[in-house]
């Protein structure tokens, strides 16, 4: 999973580029999203928001937090490529003495997905202190019958541990900086 801030929305969103890729094959993402991080609405008991989106034109994207900056979508141009909206999870902070920071899921009932032969989908995600970040995307038919992602738990993003990962281009921030103040930056990668 590699992520890095694409834009900035008038209202202080952030739009973050995310590609999920096998570090056998990090040039070839298998999924690339925009997700759109801000604080959660005042009647929901939540810290913070993180919105997906498809990508209008997902192969002017492909390896975007690997380019230098002037050979990226420019941020108005990546506001203007915010496809349909896929998912929403609301995350909170963790209690004090948890291995995670921030912790949510979709809301009851998921989303809308037909992929495989799901009706709906819903995601779990947990960021912990040790910049992993655990993510539990499944879909499910009409008669709640789990039809892709996994059975026994959820992924789980482990920050790199090579050194050809440049810092500056690859940072995970998909936590809005909420009242607690604390930033979580690295670059993951799923090993298969």
């Amino acid at each position: 999973m590699m992520s890095c801030p694409a834009a900035e929305m008038v209202d202080g969103s952030q739009i973050l580029y995310l590609e999920q890729a096998f570090w056998r094959t990090p040039q070839k993402p298998f999924r690339q999203r925009l997700y759109m991080v801000k604080p959660c609405p005042k009647e929901l008991k939540c810290d913070v928001e993180v919105s997906s989106y498809a990508i209008r034109d997902a192969e002017e994207y492909r390896n975007f937090c690997d380019r230098p900056k002037d050979q990226r979508p420019l941020p108005e141009e990546v506001i203007g490529d915010i496809g349909e909206h896929l998912t929403t999870i609301h995350l909170s902070c963790c209690d004090r003495g948890k291995r995670c920071l921030y912790q949510g899921s979709t809301s009851p009932g998921g989303f809308p997905n037909s992929w495989n032969g799901a009706s709906y989908c819903t995601s779990d995600l947990a960021v912990l202190k040790n910049n992993e970040i655990h993510l539990w995307d499944r879909g499910f038919d009409e008669n709640r019958n789990q039809v892709w992602g996994p059975k026994e738990g959820p992924y789980e993003f482990k920050p790199a541990t090579y050194s050809s990962i440049d810092e500056n281009l690859s940072s995970l921030n998909i936590l809005y900086q909420s009242s607690i103040d604390i930033p979580i930056q690295g670059s993951l990668i799923l090993q298969d």
